[in-house]
């Protein structure tokens, strides 16, 4: 099936389980799958191989935004106005029906649901909410110039690109809103994923974060700090470093 857009995942040392390529499978909905070129083979095994794109370097170590920046421009030479991301670790997609949240195999309608906004509205980046960040029936589908992540919705034709080896969802989605520009998260319609607490193998988790180790989280919060001093603050919550952005100050824009 294809989409108005295409769809990306970034994926590293998870051949094993490719939990969001496998739900893509699963409702016949095309995507691509950007591996480093010693994974290919191995990832090849576990998906069809026409859905496997290969980067063109390995374990430059600095995280994913490489990757992420390489599907931008994959996109943007094919000729798209949008793309969509993914991370890896999308278990499934959820729905509030009767108001109450619900798990929804249909993916391919929640992201027609975003897809269409982008007729209607000037927005660089959308996305979906995470289930946890919804508890309560929304009054609307979507909030506005917010943080967006792991399932995002990017226009090809901003001067942005991914920067930084931590929270590089939170810088690009600064960068937007730094300079005027407004981000979406669609909160009817949601995706739930792997919690980093649950440290599974893989990904950053392995290379960057070391099992969500003190000092690694401390240096997260204290990154996006020292690029947004005037947004973020490093504090204590949930008994970890943690960045304390206040996204609400964005609303006026």
């Amino acid at each position: 099936m294809q989409n108005k857009f295409p769809i990306y995942i970034i994926s590293k040392g998870r051949a094993y389980n490719p939990i969001t390529a496998k739900n893509f499978l699963r409702e016949k909905i095309d995507f691509f799958i950007a591996v480093e070129p010693q994974e290919y083979d191995e990832y090849c095994k576990a998906i069809p191989k026409k859905y496997v794109l290969k980067l063109p370097f390995k374990n430059l170590g600095v995280g994913s935004y490489p990757a992420r920046n390489y599907c931008w421009e994959h996109s943007k030479t094919n000729g798209f106005e949008y793309h969509w991301l993914f991370d890896d670790n999308i278990l499934f997609f959820m729905k509030w029906v009767n108001g109450k949240r619900r798990k929804w195999d249909d993916i391919n309608s929640a992201l027609k649901f975003v897809e269409a906004v982008t007729n209607k509205h000037k927005i660089e980046i959308l996305g979906f909410e995470e289930p946890n960040f919804v508890v309560k029936p929304p009054p609307r589908a979507f909030k506005f110039n917010c943080h967006v992540y792991s399932a995002m919705l990017i226009k090809n034709n901003l001067p942005y690109r991914w920067r930084l080896k931590y929270n590089e969802d939170v810088d690009l989605c600064l960068q937007v809103l730094h300079n005027g520009g407004k981000t979406m998260s669609c909160v009817f319609y949601m995706a739930n994923k792997v919690s980093t607490a649950d440290k599974m193998k893989g990904g950053n988790q392995d290379e960057l974060y070391e099992g969500n180790s003190i000092k690694k989280n401390l240096l997260k919060a204290k990154t996006i700090e020292a690029v947004w001093p005037q947004y973020s603050k490093t504090v204590i919550r949930f008994g970890r470093h943690h960045h304390l952005i206040n996204w609400k100050q964005f609303k006026k824009c």
